[in-house]
Formats: structure tokens, sequence, C-alpha cells
């Protein structure tokens, strides 16, 4: 757009950079009646600008003669240059002279002037050198535009570039992908981000630089139409934001939103900051892809995601292989790691991508999907792309109600922990999440309204289940707190009331994946009153009677209610942002939660549903015959495994284990007993195909029972070939019940679900010399509630039917086990 040298001295003239400074200014703001220039067009006058100046300064200072080129790199190398972009430059030179003199007449007068600029002196070969040691440098010189002086020169640098990054892409991988995961955990994202970091953030402008960067290396292609209208987004808003600001910066502040916004025609910074978000999560997810795929491409090199060594394409051992997850689900290209020992943190990703296996047919098998996003989740690692595709073209609709095991490995990948984030944008990206979920149209890449927010709508709600999952074992329906952390706020963006419009919805989503009525009402319910908890606690007296009668009332005194709104009081708070949830609302919540509690009627303790006649008379036979007898029926994906054998203490764990062999997760246990038999039944469902022949299990059972087959070495091989035990899981809780009608003491245990976990308690509480008289076992995704009643004199008083001293160390011995 600059046509001519008139206003820079003319031809011959040294042009003075005073002018060049004079005419940046009057594009950013022109006199009077001239025209405004867009984001877009403004790029290319300061780029074209900067191109005519900087040609004329070069050959008045000399570069004209050969041997010598200078070179843009860095924004205006990309033609991208902001308002307020520093100037990166390169005096490339043969090495036949020094340019040191040069060079000064070069960038002087640029300084004097008060402009911005990383400059460098570099011949082709140090240019290579400096590039192999620095990932930015390596970044601008692939971008480098010739500007003035011996094209010869600039091409030879370029050439060479570019040869050594195609040639040394392998060795580099890892570094580039440490690098970004470190910008990433200091700026965050740009999606999802209240003020996000346009340039340094995940999905910003340097990520687009990485994917740039990995196509000049020839392992992933140039990026679509999608990346290409992201990246104008984002240049645009950047452009805006200098020319606003007056200076350079990369944060998009909340009260700049609007009047940036405005100039790019948008309503509002809301509607900015939902486009931002779209953006920003189509550059993040397409830099996923491309370092996949990349690794892929090079798989010479041993390397992990984060760079973490995992495999290499070869033969012999650490060759790729195939790892079953679940049921037409495999780990492909790597190993889960084993999770087990790691305290404090997150667990790393597993190598390689969830894929599916050879014989999946997603045509034929609606709950394919969610076992898919389950297995990535819980493992860390990424969902194949090809696996998403297939999914998206032919996994069909899950009829309503869904089937159990659907729900089940919902509840599975809502429980999946840090793994979740991602797992659930990788679905949202392809349309696959919002076939699971219409209603989440509304709240995707909503902005908040309230300051206090850090999030977007829909990663505020993934958020608050990450925290939720710290907090299950603190409610007796850890499946109601995930679903209740999920729905919460998902009626913004509707209008109205969001707590009563998201319990409208919330009611329609329990009853389409097929949950209980009761537990439909209490969903909605938790949604309903999400705020109500800290609301009451932060404005109101809550050692007034009043207050907790209030809400002891809106509750219908229920304290399966109460407990879950006071885990998702804390789960949304620690979501909202740093500082929302405080010591002093947290004692605030926990004292009116308290009151209410106690003003609440305890419910009654679970009873056993007695024996039907065909037990009675298995029970009869095994107690006669003295040898154990295992029947298995299977109904709707679930199967009803009833072990019947002499009752003897070490039969539940022993049971319990045999069956966690077999894959075989228990949903649910009930211990009853006949004729000096012991018949208990458990619901189970097989982690992979059908459930084994009720011969085998039988086998196995009596093999169990007279001590021929090494359980505890059989079962601490199968979890360690499974990832181990979770890292990082919630604290396990024990509460203790009396029933002073019955006169039974039960103890509950919550702890995360793991391979063997029943086994392990049941053996526990056997060492400690007890009686258990029924047991409850009951999962939910990946929490295990398990209640064990145990024999006691009824007749005694309460506080002799088991002394507290014989409960510490009954807790301390379960503890240890699960540890």
């Amino acid at each position: 757009m600059i046509r001519d040298a008139e206003g820079f001295g003319g031809r011959g003239a040294r042009p003075a950079a005073g002018d060049l400074v004079r005419a940046r200014a009057a594009l950013l703001a022109p006199a009077p009646g001239q025209r405004r220039l867009a984001a877009a067009d403004l790029r290319t006058a300061l780029t074209d600008l900067h191109d005519f100046w900087l040609a004329a300064h070069a050959a008045a200072a000399g570069v004209g003669s050969s041997g010598v080129a200078l070179v843009a790199v860095g924004a205006l190398g990309r033609r991208e240059l902001a308002p307020c972009s520093d100037l990166d430059l390169v005096l490339a030179h043969t090495g036949r002279r020094a340019p040191a003199e040069l060079a000064d007449r070069l960038w002087y007068p640029l300084w004097d002037a008060g402009i911005g600029l990383d400059h460098a002196v570099r011949t082709p070969d140090e240019a290579v050198r400096v590039a192999g040691r620095d990932q930015r440098v390596a970044f601008g010189l692939l971008e480098a535009r010739h500007l003035a002086g011996d094209p010869l020169v600039s091409g030879a640098l370029t050439d060479a570039v570019r040869r050594a990054w195609r040639s040394g892409i392998r060795d580099r991988l890892g570094e580039l992908t440490e690098a970004a995961a470190a910008r990433w955990a200091r700026s965050g994202d740009v999606a999802h981000r209240v003020e996000p970091d346009l340039k340094n953030g995940r999905g910003g402008l340097r990520d687009l630089g990485l994917l740039d960067a990995l196509a000049a290396a020839h392992v992933v292609d140039r990026p679509g139409g999608e990346v290409l209208r992201a990246r104008a987004l984002l240049l645009d808003v950047r452009t805006e934001l200098h020319r606003l600001a007056g200076r350079a910066r990369d944060v998009l502040r909340a009260q700049d939103g609007d009047e940036v916004a405005a100039a790019l025609g948008m309503a509002d910074r809301f509607d900015l900051a939902r486009a931002l978000s779209s953006a920003g999560r189509t550059v993040a997810y397409a830099v996923d892809v491309a370092l996949r795929a990349a690794r892929s491409a090079a798989p010479r090199r041993r390397l992990g995601p984060l760079g973490r060594v995992a495999w290499h394409r070869g033969a012999g051992k650490g060759s790729p292989h195939r790892v079953p997850l679940d049921d037409g689900v495999v780990l492909h290209g790597g190993v889960a790691e084993p999770r087990g020992g790691r305290r404090g943190g997150d667990a790393p990703p597993a190598a390689g991508e969830v894929a599916l296996a050879r014989e999946a047919l997603p045509s034929r098998d609606a709950g394919l999907l969610l076992r898919v996003a389950a297995s990535a989740a819980r493992v860390r690692a990424p969902i194949a792309a090809g696996t998403l595709a297939r999914l998206a073209d032919s996994a069909p609709e899950l009829r309503r109600p869904w089937p159990r095991p659907a729900r089940e490995e919902l509840l599975a990948l809502l429980g999946s922990g840090p793994g979740l984030p991602d797992v659930v944008e990788a679905l949202d990206r392809t349309g696959l999440w919002g076939r699971l979920f219409p209603e989440w149209g509304a709240v995707r890449d909503l902005p908040p309204r309230d300051a206090a927010h850090t999030w977007t709508v829909d990663r505020h709600l993934v958020q608050t289940v990450v925290e939720a999952n710290r907090l299950v074992t603190g409610v007796s329906r850890p499946d109601l707190l995930l679903l209740a952390a999920l729905l919460h706020d998902v009626g913004k963006g509707r209008g109205g009331d969001h707590a009563a419009v998201g319990a409208d919805l919330a009611r329609q989503v329990g009853d389409r994946i097929g949950l209980w009525p009761a537990d439909v009402d209490l969903l909605a319910a938790a949604v309903r009153h999400h705020l109500l908890l800290p609301h009451t606690a932060t404005r109101r007296d809550v050692t007034d009677p009043a207050t907790v009668r209030r809400v002891v009332d809106t509750l219908g005194r229920d304290p399966v209610l109460l407990d879950l709104l006071h885990a998702l009081a804390e789960a949304d708070a620690l979501a909202t942002g740093p500082g929302v949830w405080t010591v002093w609302k947290a004692a605030l919540v926990n004292d009116l939660v308290g009151h209410c509690r106690a003003a609440m009627a305890e419910g009654a303790l679970p009873r056993p549903a007695p024996l039907d006649e065909e037990q009675r008379r298995r029970a009869e036979a095994v107690a006669a015959g003295g040898r154990a007898d295992v029947l298995v029926s299977v109904a709707d994906h679930l199967a009803t495994v009833t072990v019947v054998a002499p009752d003897r203490p070490g039969l539940l764990s022993r049971a319990a284990g045999v069956l966690a062999l077999h894959s075989l997760q228990v949903h649910a246990a009930e211990l009853r007993g006949h004729a000096g038999a012991a018949v208990d039944v458990f619901t189970v469902s097989p982690r992979f195909g059908s459930p084994p022949d009720a011969a085998l299990l039988r086998e196995h059972l009596n093999r169990a029972l007279d001590g021929s087959l090494p359980l505890a070495e059989r079962l601490a091989a199968k979890e360690r070939d499974y990832g181990g035990p979770p890292v990082d899981p919630p604290p396990p809780r024990l509460l203790w019940f009396d029933d002073e009608a019955s006169g039974a003491v039960v103890l509950e245990l919550r702890a995360a679900d793991r391979i063997g976990l029943l086994h392990h308690v049941a053996a526990a509480l056997e060492s400690c010399g007890l009686d258990v008289r029924w047991a409850r076992a009951s999962t939910y995704g990946p929490t295990a509630v398990d209640a064990f009643c145990v024999h006691v004199d009824p007749g005694a008083p309460s506080a002799a039917r088991l002394p507290a001293a014989e409960r510490a160390r009954v807790e301390r011995t379960v503890l240890a086990a699960l540890s």
C-alpha cells in the first residue's frame, strides 16, 4: 500500500526514522475525514510501510552490495505486523567481510527513533547453529522474508535453516512439546479464559507458529480453513488491542473487551469472548492433533506426550502394540504406565492413542463411544483422530433411556478427574459431546457475567466435575454429585433464573440417561438449589433456628441432598476461580450444614432382602456336601453371580477376589445365609466380553478356599497390568452407623474404586476378627460405597457393641489395606 518514496527523503536520500514513526502514527490515528483502516488492512499497510522504508534505509546504508542481505523474521516476516510489534531483523552475510559497521548504520537510527528492534547478524551456517539451540530463533528464521540486498544470500540462509529443520525434526519433537506445555502452564488457555493471553496462551498465536513450524518440517499438512479463520480473528483482536492500548499488549482484559468488540463490528465483549473461545479451541485442538501426527511421522524417536519417552517403531522390546482397555477399545502405540505409588499430583498421560479395536463395530454398539471416552480419560491418552471420525460417522444414537452399561461408562468418564477436560474437548470438537448432551449448545463458549469466574461456562462445568472428584467420598451418592456438577449451570444463556431452568434441563437429562425417577428428582433438586448453602451461609446467621429451618424445609429434610449440595458448593467455588472458596466461607457452610444435619431425622439403615426358595434349597445342598457352588445368570449386560458355600471366615474376601481376577466389576453385593451355608449374591458386569463360565468360577473359588490359588499375587499382577491403583484419589472415608432397633453396627466405606477393592476391605475386616453379617457393595462410576454389617451382641448397650478403641483399630486396618 506504500507505493513511492515521497515523505522518506526522495530517491538517493537517507530515509529518516522519524518519518517512519510519523507514517506509523498516521496509519493508527488517521486525520479527520480519512478512513480508519480495518484490522487486517492495517496490518497490510504497516507491513508495506516497513518493507518500503527498510528497503530504502538498507540501500542508503550500503546493503545493496553483493554478499549481504536484510531479512525480516517474526511478525514482519509473516506479514502480520501489529501496531506495536517490535521489528525482528537479520543482517545475513556470506562471511567474506565483517558487516559490523554496516549493522550499526542499520540499527542505530531505529533505536534513536524509539522503535522496538530485535536484531542479529548471521551467516547461513551461524543461523543454522543458533536455530538448532533456540526454538524461538528457529521459528523466526523459518518465516524469514527477503527485504533488501543480495537475494542469493537471504535465499541461502532460509534454505539452510529449513533443510536443517526438516532433517532434525525427529530430535526436536520432545523439546517442542515440552516448551509448549510449559508455556500453556504459565499462560493458560485462550479458550475458556475470561482474560486470555492471545499470544502465549494455549490456542494462541504462538501455537499457530508451532503449526507452521511442523508444516515446514513436512510432518503435517498446512492448517485448513477453520484454523485460518481462527488465526485471522486472533490477529484482528491483537491488532485492535495494540491500537487501543497504544503499546504492545497480548492479554485481553475484560475492561477492554467492549471497545475491541466494537472495533471488530461485534455487539459487546461477550460476543467477542465467545468468538475468541471458539477460535482458541480450534487452534488448541489442531495443535494436539498435529503433535500426535508429527510423532507418528517421526517414529524413530522414543517420544510420548509432553516429551516423555514411551516407544519407538521397530522390532523387539518397546515396539508399539495394542493394549486392551475395554471391550472394543485399545491403547495403540504405547502402554498405560503403572500409576501406583504416586501421590500429590496428577497421573502422567499414557503414551500412544486410544483407538477402536480391530473387531469393534461402532454402527452396532451404541455404548462404544462412551467406553472409548472413559478409557481415554482414565489413562489420560488422546483419542485417535481416525477413531473420532469413525465414531462421528457411524456411532448410533443411544436410545432413551440409556442402558445401564452406557450410564456406568458416563460416570466413569466423569469420575476420571484430570483426564476429563481433554476428552470432553475432543468429543465436543467433533460433535459427539453434543449428541450425548444436546443441552450443551447454549453454554458452549459462553462467557461468564461474573468477573470472579476464570472459565467460560462450559469449561467451568467440566472443571467443577474435576473438583467434585476430590469430594466424592464425602457423599453417599457420588454418581449424582458428578452429574449435578456437570449440569448445575447448564441453564445459563437461556434467560430467566438459571438454577430453575437448569433443574428442568437436569430432569430432562436424568430421564434420558435412565436414572430412577427418585434419582431424577434428587438430581434436579441439587441443580435447583446449588446456590442455597453458600448464599445462605454468607448472607444470614447460620446459628439462627429460623435460618436452619428454612434450609431444612427447602430441602425436604433430605440428608442425602444436603450432603450433595455441601460438596457441590465447594466444587463449584473451587472451579470458579482462585480465592472464591476461602477458609471463612468453608467454615460458614460447614456450620450451616452441621446445624441442618442435626435437625434432620436420620434414615433407617438398609436391610437385605430375604432368600428365595431356590437359594434356600442350594444352601441346604452345599451345607450337606461341603463344596462351594457358583451360579451365573445374565440379563441386559449385567450378570448375577450367586456364591453358595459353607459359612466360614474369609469367604467374602475370597469370593470377591475371584470375581476381580476374572475382570468382573462388582456393582452390588448382598450377603445372607441359610442352614449353615452362606449365600452371597453379586451384581457384576464384565470389563471385557462376556462373563466367565460358572464352572471356571466354581473351580477357582474352591481353590481360593483351600489355599491353592494365590489370590493376592494374582490380583496385584492384574492391577499392575491395568495401570495400577488410582493416582491421587479422594481420601477414603469410614462411617459408623448404629441401628438401635436391630442392634446392628454398620461400617460404610467410601473410596475410589479399584481392582479387588472389595477383596482388600473384606480381608481387612476378617483379619480384625469381625464376622460380616451382610454387605452392600455399590459402585457409582469410579467411586465405591460399600457397607458392612458386623456381628455384635444385640443385647449389649450401644457403647459396648463395638467399643471406640476397637472401631479405631478396624479403621486403621482398613485404611492400611487400601494404601
